[in-house]
């Protein structure tokens, strides 16, 4: 099992599409838990590119190589995660997930939705560069709990804030929980803007909520 995994890190690294699939694929039939496979494996890789990013030992595109190879893994680990999330019967809560307006990265988002879904909450993904009424409506339309938004870029990190702001404006402020994270979120600037929470990871996410959404 270590070595699926070891492979799966390696072949995000490498950006290698192929042996991503071949072993998420394998990781299924093998009945390898598939929250593990993409904690283990493809997280695992990811944040070493990530490191290797800011060490500026990796560029751009093979960044991007890495993120599609990511998606890919994703695609196909992630129904069987919503598989395990089903099983247990009741949903723990509701969280709308996306990227801010002006805002195109979905790596991260993609990650919290699977491990959201994998801990039993039902996630509605949004998807990417939503402004912030259509963060608002679909969260009505849902009833969620949660409202989780992301941002990559310190250009759009002020996105976030807008979506508190249109609740407040329109009085639905104590109706839904705001979760916010990405690159160059933190705990002070969540503090800052008034929302409900910041995680660094996406466990930490769900560990929030789970101890949010407990009270």
């Amino acid at each position: 099992m270590s070595e699926l995994f070891a492979g799966l890190k390696q072949a995000i690294i490498d950006g290698d599409e192929d042996i991503v699939e071949e072993l998420s694929q394998k990781a299924i039939e093998e009945s390898i838990n598939p929250v593990d496979a993409v904690q283990q494996g493809l997280i695992k890789g990811i944040e070493v590119v990530g490191e290797l990013w800011k060490a500026g030992e990796v560029f751009l595109p093979d960044v991007m190589m890495s993120a599609e190879a990511m998606k890919v893994g994703l695609g196909i680990l992630e129904p069987e995660i919503a598989k395990l999330g089903m099983s247990e019967g009741e949903n723990k809560g509701k969280i709308v997930l996306g990227t801010v307006e002006g805002d195109i990265h979905d790596i991260g988002k993609n990650i919290t939705g699977a491990m959201f879904t994998a801990a039993g909450y039902k996630v509605f993904d949004v998807g990417t560069d939503i402004k912030a009424a259509e963060f608002v409506a679909k969260a009505q339309e849902v009833g969620a709990d949660i409202i989780g938004a992301s941002a990559l870029l310190t250009t759009t990190m002020s996105a976030q804030k807008d979506i508190i702001d249109y609740l407040k404006e329109h009085n639905l402020r104590d109706q839904f929980k705001v979760f916010i994270g990405g690159g160059p979120t933190s705990q002070a600037y969540a503090d800052e803007i008034g929302a409900d929470g910041w995680a660094e990871s996406a466990d930490e996410a769900v560990a929030l909520a789970d101890r949010m959404l407990a009270k």
